[in-house]
């Protein structure tokens, strides 16, 4: 799980109802540390860090030390943390089972289909039409920083897992409106929006794992 601005490993672990919800359905809560509060990914606010390969290390030290295999792994995040989610599964995607964010995608200039890895993990993003920290069209954040369209950032990951777009279907997962493109790669995608602000709930985040493949 990826924390958002200004976050830290430290903090996401003080997430009592998150840690609670992933324990109950039989996962880790496994919290990584961004630097100096941030990620830094493509397009992003920050530089420094090779944060895939960072990723990638923890994932190794995980399956030496703990026995995590991929089919067992689920990425999550929220805000600019549900970014650096977006980011690993495009260019890491087939070291996890599945993806479930919070009001965060990519950054412009967003990615093409082709720059991503095929094996995208099946998905759910929860955003909000009331989020103005990480608004559904994106916003600027300098002047030379802007975050993506959430609508085209989904898109992208479908285009690149050749999910069946025009056969959309509707769901309702905690209460909220989701739209399905079945018929990916490794499985579906869904987007669910909803009307509240920018958060991470605990009780999308149940529903989100359980659709997924992870129930209680």
């Amino acid at each position: 799980y990826f924390h958002g601005f200004k976050g830290s490993a430290e903090l996401q672990m003080q997430q009592a109802s998150l840690m609670a919800t992933t324990l109950a359905h039989h996962l880790a809560y496994v919290a990584v540390d961004g630097t100096k509060g941030g990620w830094s990914f493509p397009n992003g606010a920050w530089t420094g860090r090779d944060e895939q390969a960072f990723i990638a290390e923890v994932l190794d030290d995980l399956s030496a030390r703990d026995g995590f295999t991929a089919n067992k792994i689920v990425i999550g995040g929220f805000s600019i943390g549900a970014s650096m989610a977006w980011y690993t599964a495009c260019q890491q995607g087939e070291k996890a089972a599945a993806m479930v964010t919070f009001s965060g995608v990519f950054w412009n200039p967003l990615p093409r289909p082709e720059e991503c890895v095929a094996e995208i993990p099946p998905m759910i993003h929860f955003h909000g039409t009331a989020d103005r920290t990480f608004p559904l069209s994106g916003r600027a954040i300098g002047a030379t920083r802007h975050q993506g369209d959430a609508y085209k950032s989904v898109a992208i990951l479908r285009r690149r897992a050749l999910c069946e777009d025009e056969a959309r279907t509707r769901i309702t997962l905690d209460g909220i409106d989701c739209e399905v493109a079945p018929g990916c790669l490794r499985g579906s995608s869904t987007m669910c929006i909803h009307g509240g602000g920018h958060q991470a709930r605990a009780d999308m985040l149940d529903a989100g794992l359980t659709a997924v493949g992870f129930p209680k």
